[in-house]
């Protein structure tokens, strides 16, 4: 290893399923920067880095790979990234995360890579394609790059030939923030977009060959709007058909603005059962669509809400009903056992040990102080963000 650690920039976010993904930064935060229900970047200014920084991060990042090769060779593993080598390079106090980064992509293959921040494409094009050229030729092995986007730049600033350009150039799947279909709630929420905007941004993206992730946030309807929500989400969903839906589940933090807005009980934050209504409910409207719908996020109660559509839709609504069928004990602790990380499925309560046992915790935090078990979950949500 070299005197001097080598280093590139890693943003502060990714979606979940790009936990082995290479990170690399085009843009540093967000561009918008002004949604109720998002604390990331705020008091944060936006910014493009140059191509010349993006190459200058990629040409680290193979420094690193190569650096990591060559402790493979010296420590007796002939190049390969096995177990221990990354083991030991997690165990190391001298090493940065960017070389634990590498690693454990290169221990995946190197074949997938995910662009940071929050709205890459508000780049100029022609940045996104020479940088997207130049790191496939570094790194040929690349099968997959990703990026999160905002519908509104897609929609009214990125051209369907410049799409198709950057598909070429290897970008095969965005990220988009739906969050609500409702032109109402996404006024509320200070989204900066349309319902319109938003399907002209996803027709456009599915026209161009890349491959679409969107994100719904359950529960954004609150207890006033809940109905409005989940219908025209589905609607929005329908008419773009895109490859991916994703649930995520809306928790509050004091650094929202939208906490503003639940202290003066203009917002009415929804409990946990009337998420899963709103849930069914956009569920049971979607139509003639083949996307895989994903809960891939622990705020989500139910994760086992996922498969494709429309083969699965039939027990997607099951499962919705199996858990209002429960007994109201049994309601309390899958949610305290969910929130826990103990339960990850419905089918997780016939551990009857296991049950006994949060049932038993939840009685003693009770009888110590009523409300306590609430409290917990909730304190429990907002570590998971």
């Amino acid at each position: 290893m070299t005197d001097r650690p080598l280093r590139y920039e890693i943003g502060p976010i990714r979606p979940p399923n790009e936990a082995y993904s290479l990170l690399l930064r085009f843009t540093r935060n967000c561009s918008w920067n002004k949604c109720s229900f998002c604390q990331l970047y705020k008091g944060k200014r936006f910014e493009k880095r140059t191509i010349e920084e993006i190459k200058s991060d990629i040409d680290t990042v193979k420094a690193i790979y190569d650096e990591i090769k060559k402790m493979s060779v010296k420590r007796g593993f002939n190049g390969r990234i096995t177990d221990s080598l990354v083991e030991g390079i997690f165990d190391s106090h001298t090493i940065n995360e960017g070389y634990k980064s590498v690693a454990v992509w290169m221990y995946f293959g190197c074949k997938n890579v995910f662009i940071q921040d929050a709205n890459s494409l508000a780049m100029k094009p022609d940045v996104i394609i020479e940088a997207l050229q130049y790191l496939k030729g570094i790194f040929p092995s690349i099968d997959r790059v990703t990026s999160y986007a905002r519908s509104r730049t897609i929609a009214k600033g990125v051209s369907a030939e410049n799409l198709k350009k950057m598909k070429d150039a290897g970008l095969t799947r965005l990220h988009v923030g739906l969050e609500s279909g409702s032109d109402t709630l996404l006024q509320y929420m200070n989204k900066g977009v349309t319902k319109e905007e938003h399907i002209l941004c996803g027709k456009k993206v599915k026209e161009a060959g890349i491959e679409l992730s969107e994100y719904v946030v359950l529960g954004m309807g609150g207890k006033k709007w809940w109905k409005e929500h989940a219908l025209a989400t589905a609607d929005v969903l329908n008419r773009i058909d895109p490859d991916f839906i994703r649930f995520r589940t809306l928790k509050v933090l004091r650094a929202m603005p939208l906490f503003e807005k639940l202290e003066s009980g203009d917002f009415l934050l929804p409990d946990d059962e009337d998420v899963l209504r709103e849930e069914r409910l956009i569920i049971e409207n979607l139509e003639g669509i083949t996307s895989y719908v994903k809960s891939d996020h622990i705020l989500n109660l139910l994760e086992e809400i996922d498969g494709r559509l429309p083969p699965d839709k039939k027990r997607f609504l099951e499962t919705i009903d199996r858990y209002f069928d429960l007994t109201d004990e049994q309601r309390l602790a899958y949610r305290f056992g969910r929130r826990s990380g103990i339960y990850r499925s419905l089918d997780d309560l016939n551990d009857e040990l296991t049950f006994f046992r949060i049932r038993k915790s939840i009685r003693e935090m009770e009888d110590r102080e009523p409300g306590s078990v609430e409290k917990t979950i909730s304190l429990l949500l907002e570590n998971y963000i």
